[in-house]
C-alpha cells in the first residue's frame, strides 16, 4: 500500500511505532537541540530493538538471551534514564 507524502497516519506499522516513541519516551524528556534529539533517538531506538521485550515475540526481546535463575539481579538505565534493562550476574 503507498501512503501519501507525510501522512503516517495511513499506515498502521508506522503509527504505532511513532506513537510507541512519543508515549514511551518523547514525552518524558526535554529536548535540547537537534543533535541531542538525534543521540536521544539513537539510545532509545538501540534500546527498543535489542532489549525491549515485545508481544509478537512472545514478551521476548529481538537480542533473546539466556534465563537464568541463580545469580544477583543487575540493573542498566537506558535510554536517557527512562528505562531499565535487567539480568542476572552469574556468578
Amino acid at each position: 500500500m503507498i501512503t501519501a507524502y507525510r501522512s503516517p497516519w495511513q499506515n498502521g506499522y508506522v503509527e504505532r511505532v511513532i506513537g510507541s516513541i512519543r508515549r514511551e519516551f518523547l514525552d518524558h524528556v526535554i529536548v535540547i537541540n537537534e543533535n541531542h534529539l538525534r543521540k536521544l533517538l539513537k539510545e532509545y531506538f538501540h534500546y527498543y530493538n535489542n532489549q525491549r521485550t515485545h508481544l509478537g515475540l512472545n514478551k521476548d526481546s529481538p537480542d533473546s538471551r539466556e534465563v537464568h535463575i541463580i545469580g544477583k539481579i543487575e540493573k542498566v538505565s537506558v535510554a536517557n534514564g527512562l528505562h531499565n534493562f535487567y539480568f542476572r550476574k552469574v556468578a
